[in-house]
């Protein structure tokens, strides 16, 4: 059960949830570029970059954060 708990409060998973105006993405590596119609970061080797319009970061913690604003297209890259 112990073991339960702690992979839980330390979980590391990279998880991205879309939804019809914004974008929740959580433990991320390094964010690359935010601009109003494009924003880009780095998760486990690969990099992931989304566009649209009115983009703005709502939330940005440590590893975790919000994107709100017209999205169009989101892509994954493999460097």
């Amino acid at each position: 059960m112990l073991n339960k708990i702690s992979d839980y409060l330390s979980d590391n998973t990279f998880r991205i949830t879309l939804y019809e105006d914004r974008i929740h993405i959580i433990n991320y590596h390094k964010i690359i570029s935010l601009e109003d119609n494009y924003v880009s970061f780095y998760y486990n080797d690969k990099k992931l970059t989304i566009t649209g319009t009115n983009l703005s970061l709502k939330k940005l913690l440590d590893n975790e954060m919000l994107i709100i604003g017209n999205i169009s297209k989101v892509e994954v890259i493999h460097d």
